[in-house]
């Protein structure tokens, strides 16, 4: 889309002294899902991926899971007042056969913060609706040491962040450390929704054997979106929430916080990690 960035005026005050310039900022733009026409859900995103974050985003709803779910993506016209193209709207088609879920004010979204599910509902919501129940048997095995060279490697590949430093990154890496994908969002939350999105369309659904690195904290948001997409490995720089780790440990998911060089807290699945003798 090319409005990642966006330039603003600054007075920069740097050893005591002041000037004006420009400066570059990440863009934040609102982003309007629609399911079949009739609206779902709005985030606030950085601009691009926007049909990956769609469809990413209904995967962690448990609406779909694989890419013959979804018969179109598109922006919706007609979005401003004036009749123009805004791009902040996306609609997704569902195939046919595809179940609809209820779309009403009242209906049972555990995938936001405001969704009003806490504790055992939470994590009975995600039990019953993921699409991958066999998370816990996934024998992927990752050394600690080179668990510990993932957050620069992360870092390395974020070209928004060295120009706006105001990014979060969620970094997809096979069990050998490869970079598989990266994708950057002012939302930890829609970073892993683009990364999911695109496995979705690329038909890579369920990611076993993956590691899923996050920027900052692991909130239960994106344990129970990792749960969603199959990747039985969840790493943070960050703390996690106890509500992550309790759907961890019930999930089988394997959750890492506190990544930082060799430093690492394992809060669950700790058999997944081979650590130095």
């Amino acid at each position: 889309m090319g409005r990642v960035t966006e330039r603003r005026r600054v007075i920069r005050v740097r050893g005591g002294s002041a000037g004006v310039r420009p400066d570059t900022l990440v863009a934040e733009e609102p982003l309007e899902i629609r399911l079949n026409g009739k609206p779902l859900a709005i985030t606030m995103r950085t601009p691009g991926d926007d049909f990956a974050l769609a469809v990413g985003f209904l995967v962690s709803e448990g609406v779909i899971a694989r890419a013959s779910d979804v018969r179109a993506v598109t922006y919706c016209e007609g979005a401003a007042e004036d009749g123009s193209n805004t791009y902040n709207v996306v609609n997704v088609q569902l195939a046919a056969g595809v179940p609809v879920p209820d779309i009403t004010l009242e209906r049972n979204v555990y995938t936001t913060s405001s969704c009003g599910l806490c504790g055992k509902a939470s994590l009975d919501a995600v039990r019953t609706a993921t699409r991958f129940p066999g998370l816990a048997a996934d024998p992927v095995r990752v050394p600690a040491g080179l668990l510990s060279v993932l957050p620069d490697r992360l870092r390395a590949a974020q070209k928004v962040f060295d120009r706006t430093g105001g990014l979060h990154a969620a970094g997809l890496f096979s069990a050998e450390g490869e970079l598989l994908d990266l994708r950057e969002d002012v939302g930890r939350h829609n970073a892993v929704d683009k990364i999911v999105g695109r496995a979705l369309q690329a038909g890579r659904l369920p990611l076993a054997g993956a590691v899923l690195l996050v920027s900052g904290r692991a909130s239960f948001e994106l344990a129970q979106k990792a749960v969603m997409a199959g990747i039985p490995v969840l790493a943070a720089v960050s703390a996690p929430s106890s509500l992550a780790v309790d759907l961890a440990l019930d999930s089988g998911l394997t959750l890492v916080g506190f990544l930082r060089g060799p430093d690492m807290n394992i809060y669950a699945g700790e058999e997944r990690i081979l650590l130095p003798a």
